[in-house]
């Protein structure tokens, strides 16, 4: 795992989804490709795993061994400020603990990636978040294992909700927190990574009651 655990997130964001059986999805920060391969496996979707830092040979090789073949899933290396896809191509894109790292504000997802998706297509993201504001002392506590930057892209679910609220022709399906939230940061503390070592000292001292996952869906209408 490369963070809190992505295929519970996924089970959980897509329980009730809206995309068609065979649709073709962009898993937009995939990893190294765990979501992707549970999108084609459990829900039969053809799948483009794209991701910024891993290197798309790695994961085809990950999805030869899972015996996926090439027309079912492909890797590719992308920006998400600069997607190399024809506009309207995806029914959706899904996001696992990865969207907060290049959307900041509306203009991106307006400008950046609803052009990708076909008009009546979905937007599935799961991303950590604070359960409210907070102020200098709990800071403080998060600085202890996070730099300023990582802290400065976990918000609430008011902020995503505003955030959303200005992003012209979507329809917001749901943004709430997520019921799998303590159960994922437990399977990710207890990996023996360097980043959950970092992240296990903070819960350690109390950080576990203001961190959750919160779930954003929505919709393309026009």
């Amino acid at each position: 795992m490369m963070g809190p655990n992505s295929i519970k997130l996924l089970e959980e964001l897509l329980a009730n989804h809206f995309i068609k059986h065979g649709g073709l999805v962009l898993d937009l920060g995939c990893g190294q490709g765990l979501t992707s391969l549970f999108l084609v496996k459990e829900y039969g979707f053809k799948v483009i795993a794209a991701d910024l830092w891993i290197e798309p040979d790695e994961n085809d090789r990950f999805f030869a061994q899972m015996h996926l073949r090439s027309d079912q899933i492909k890797s590719i290396k992308a920006d998400a400020m600069d997607l190399p896809f024809q506009h309207n191509q995806f029914d959706a894109i899904v996001s696992v603990d990865s969207f907060h790292y290049f959307v900041n504000d509306a203009a991106i997802i307006g400008e950046k990636l609803l052009p990708f998706v076909k008009n009546g297509g979905y937007v599935y993201v799961a991303i950590p978040g604070f359960k409210q504001d907070f102020g200098n002392e709990v800071r403080a506590l998060f600085e202890s294992g996070w730099s300023q930057d990582e802290i400065a892209m976990i918000h609430d679910i008011e902020y995503w909700t505003n955030l959303l609220r200005q992003v012209p022709d979507i329809e917001i399906v749901s943004i709430k927190e997520m019921e799998s939230n303590r159960e994922v940061w437990d399977d990710w503390l207890a990996c023996e990574n360097e980043y959950a070592t970092a992240d296990r000292l903070i819960m350690d001292h109390g950080g576990a009651q203001y961190l959750n996952f919160i779930q954003l869906i929505f919709k393309r209408i026009r």
